[in-house]
């Protein structure tokens, strides 16, 4: 049975993001926000210490999170739980701060999900970014051009990738690609591109709305030479498990990227709660909400959003933590809290009128960062059609 309080165990974990987010991202949000593309070399000095934060400090390695195949008796909170906890402090002082965090990369995530022993123990201590959305693809993952071609003892890879996020500041780059198109979505594969490999080219860096301190990256792959042991998972074409081997990745980052969203949610809040305060609004959870001020009554709701979304997120983790399959809650995770983080950083600029929209507050700054977790690693859309293809037995193919 779930038991829905932070484990006595991560308090000191949370303890210490929350005074790094508190103390160096929240001071610091604005300078990076306005100064794109400049990285924040003060997160040196804290990568060591939040390292565990990521499963690398937590003895699984190349800073991701792994499921025990130990079977262990009773629940579990683990690495997962963790991870997604931290996450969700950090993110309550800045999401771009935390996405250009050294060693946090969703490509780290990746390799963790899927590595080796061996690949486990060579990228360890690595920045691993993640490649899959390409010029024409979109967020139908499936659909992916960019080719791998296997040529003696290496891969030659040729394809573009775009929304590459901390692309140019990572170490090696997880690259999705296909061993045959003819084949669909079993053919595709997840290859480790370090940074300096000939041909793999940058060719810009994004402009954005949000996440400003975090770099989002547009690369070419001219026949980038990969040895075959950067392979992640089997190379065989396994038509029956169809997409299992690389979409396995997503069960790890999606309920990360809901933690985001519930830890700029909760920002917004408090910062909102705040503004209304000063403005004599009072929110009192012993009366119904329409006996009290509209504000006090939106403020609530949003409030019940937020929480629905943060119990999503830990149900996913928790799940993984005890090796249950948990891509329905990852995915009914990512598309509450999207959604949620949105809407509720939205209507908080509402609420707090002026002050919301001021540069003078973080209001307008949580706004604009949350609406990109509501389109990475899979689109709201995409959340939805996953649940709905789960919750009714479909295929891919029988629900579109």
């Amino acid at each position: 049975m779930i038991n829905l309080e932070v484990p006595k165990k991560f308090q000191q974990l949370v303890d210490q993001a929350h005074q790094a987010a508190e103390h160096f991202f929240r001071p610091n949000s604005r300078k990076y926000d306005r100064d794109e593309h400049t990285y924040p070399k003060e997160l040196d000095m804290l990568a060591a210490a939040l390292d565990g934060l990521s499963a690398s400090g937590g003895g699984a390695g190349a800073g991701g999170v792994r499921r025990s195949p130990a079977a262990e008796k009773g629940n579990v909170n683990g690495g997962n739980l963790r991870l997604l906890l931290g996450t969700m402090e950090m993110c309550w002082g800045d999401v771009g701060l935390l996405l250009t965090m050294p060693r946090q990369g969703l490509g780290n995530a990746a390799i963790a999900s899927v590595a080796n022993d061996e690949q486990l123990k060579r990228y360890e201590g690595k920045w691993a970014a993640m490649a899959i959305t390409e010029p024409d693809t979109g967020s139908d993952s499936g659909a992916i051009r960019t080719t791998a071609v296997l040529d003696g003892d290496h891969y030659v890879l040729n394809g573009e990738k775009i929304f590459v996020t901390s692309g140019e500041r990572a170490d090696c780059v997880v690259v999705w690609a296909t061993l045959d198109r003819s084949k669909g979505k079993a053919a595709i594969k997840s290859f480790v591109v370090d940074r300096d490999t000939p041909g793999f080219e940058l060719v810009r860096l994004e402009h954005k709305l949000g996440i400003r301190a975090s770099d989002t990256a547009h690369f070419r792959l001219d026949n980038v030479r990969v040895p075959v042991e950067n392979l992640l998972g089997s190379p065989e074409i396994e038509t029956g498990k169809g997409f299992a081997g690389v979409m396995q990745t997503f069960d790890n980052t999606r309920p990360l990227v809901a933690a985001m969203a519930v830890g700029v949610a909760r920002a917004s809040l408090e910062e909102t709660r705040r503004v209304l305060a000063e403005a004599g609004i009072e929110i009192d959870y012993d009366r119904p909400a329409n006996t009290q001020h509209a504000a006090a009554a939106r403020f609530l709701q949003l409030e019940a959003d937020w929480e629905a979304a943060y119990l999503l997120s830990l149900e996913a983790a928790w799940m993984a933590d005890n090796r249950k399959p948990n891509s329905l809650q990852a995915s009914m995770a990512k598309a509450k809290a999207g959604r949620a983080g949105s809407d509720i950083t939205l209507s908080c600029v509402e609420l707090a009128a002026g002050a919301g929209y001021s540069e003078d507050s973080l209001l307008e700054k949580w706004a604009r960062d949350s609406k990109i977790l509501d389109i990475f690693e899979g689109t709201q859309q995409i959340q939805q059609l996953i649940v709905a293809r789960r919750l009714l037995g479909k295929t891919s193919a029988e629900l579109k």
